[in-house]
């Protein structure tokens, strides 16, 4: 497995994985400056000084929920779909793993007792915020490494 793995169908992002053995030094970022969801990796030496500092007012216009998932303990599978509902691919996520999702469509089975902590923009919508469909026949499954 890759490090950092950017998954696209076509020229659209749909996700990035950060793997757990992911190490950086300085900042890395993963997402475009144009994404409405930013991921970067940190690595800074002891006694680093990240000068002080706020966050200005900007506004800005969301389209697309993103999503960021962490993985603190156990395995989850994560289904990746087009926006017409076409199944692609899986991939496998483990503890510390990082994944962005970005575009199209995703669904999820938990492989073993999963924690994980998500991050997304809100305000939430409900369920004006997504469109659910029947997920892929398990028989059809591509686990891609």
């Amino acid at each position: 497995m890759k490090p950092v793995e950017e998954l696209r169908n076509g020229d659209q992002l749909l996700a990035i994985i950060i793997r757990a053995e992911h190490s950086a030094m300085g900042v890395e970022f993963f997402t475009a400056n144009s994404l409405s969801q930013q991921l970067a990796a940190m690595g800074h030496p002891k006694g680093k000084v990240i000068a002080p500092h706020v966050h200005n007012s900007v506004q800005r216009e969301v389209s697309y929920t993103k999503e960021v998932l962490i993985i603190k303990k156990g395995k989850l599978r994560v289904d990746f779909y087009d926006d017409q509902q076409a199944y692609l691919e899986s991939r496998i996520l483990f503890p510390n793993d990082v994944i962005l999702l970005a575009l199209g469509g995703h669904g999820f089975e938990v492989l073993e007792d999963l924690q994980m902590i998500e991050v997304k923009q809100g305000p939430y919508a409900g369920e004006q915020d997504k469109t659910r469909f029947q997920p892929v026949d398990n028989g059809k499954i591509l686990i891609k490494e």
